[in-house]
């Protein structure tokens, strides 16, 4: 029997690749935490854009609060850890605002908004947490920059959200789904490193 053709051989490939695949289902869950909100409820027919904007805003709210409480964000903090791959506690990452218009045509309005987390950031929310858990310290500065970035996005979205509702794209089921990514940044050494690496070496004195 060939080794293409043995059966032993072909299920060992096989579940290395769903190995694979888990593992990178993994990784993209653990660098991401979402909350998504479903607003079933329609709008009055004669209800006023203004009326209406605020309806897609506290949908917006209540995805942010699901984002906010996610084990997920744990998970992110996480990795903040001395075993983790951000114990350098640099790290930049993305919060987005996906609205989607579920009863009509209109493509889902999206709005972005990056974000930075410096190590003296997580250090300095010691002051707050009382504690020196990097996972605890991170989380909170995590959900500040959750909240900041919600707002931001939305200052971006808003004016697409405003055309949804001339088009009338609202008047029916909406979804609002609000997603943390988060990366690894580039480490950054002590002030006292940097100035080591900056001194002049002995050969150009």
């Amino acid at each position: 029997m060939s080794y293409r053709t043995n059966p032993d051989r072909i299920l060992d490939n096989i579940d290395r690749a769903r190995n694979r695949d888990a593992e990178s289902a993994r990784f993209q869950v653990d660098r991401q935490a979402l909350g998504r909100d479903l607003e079933t409820e329609m709008p009055d027919v004669d209800a006023t854009a203004s009326e209406r904007l605020k309806r897609i805003f506290a949908v917006l709210e209540k995805a942010y609060t699901k984002a906010a409480q996610r084990s997920e964000m744990g998970r992110l903090a996480a990795r903040f850890q001395a075993v983790g791959d951000i114990h350098h506690h640099h790290a930049r990452g993305d919060v987005s605002i996906s609205v989607q218009y579920l009863d009509h045509e209109r493509f889902d309005d999206v709005g972005v908004s990056p974000f930075e987390i410096r190590p003296y950031e997580v250090a300095d929310a010691k002051k707050e947490t009382k504690t020196s858990r990097a996972d605890v310290n991170a989380l909170r500065v995590l959900r500040k920059e959750l909240r900041g970035g919600v707002l931001a996005a939305y200052q971006k979205l808003e004016p697409r959200v405003r055309d949804a509702i001339r088009d009338r794209a609202d008047m029916g089921h909406i979804q609002v789904q609000v997603t943390v990514d988060l990366r690894p940044g580039e480490y950054l050494a002590p002030p006292s490193q940097q100035l080591l690496d900056d001194k002049p070496s002995e050969e150009s004195s």
